[in-house]
């Protein structure tokens, strides 16, 4: 089970992580790119659930490479609290689950995330220096 106070610590040792606030929500950036982001549920998702109960708790959008590593992710972390909604069909990010997550799945979620906007330059460092 993940915080945001843990989503910090992580993307914390992501270098050139900016701590931003795009439509009045967290989001952490690298290359003035956000990857990831607070995201509750605005009144129109609750309302596409209809009768199905939404997830409860914490909810962290990350960016993920293309539509198919979305497909990859969402397939394989289903059971860690990964998952997307109507509102981000064609949309190249996945939802989180923060009561759900693992740690280790969070993390490597966060990297790949920063991965897709960080500088090669700087990813090549970070990565080598692992």
């Amino acid at each position: 089970m993940a915080t945001f106070e843990d989503v910090e610590r992580l993307v914390g040792q992501l270098p050139e992580t900016e701590e931003t606030t795009r439509h009045g929500r967290r989001t952490w950036a690298v290359g003035g790119k956000g990857y990831a982001w607070e995201r509750p549920f605005s009144k129109a998702d609750l309302k596409r659930y209809g009768d199905e109960t939404p997830p409860d708790g914490p909810i962290l959008a990350i960016t993920v490479e293309d539509l198919a590593e979305k497909e990859a992710v969402l397939a394989a972390r289903a059971d860690d609290g990964f998952f997307t909604i109507p509102h981000f069909n064609g949309y190249a990010a996945v939802l989180v689950e923060l009561d759900k997550v693992p740690e280790e799945a969070l993390r490597e979620a966060l990297l790949d995330g920063w991965l897709v906007h960080a500088p090669a330059e700087v990813a090549k460092a970070h990565l080598d220096g692992r």
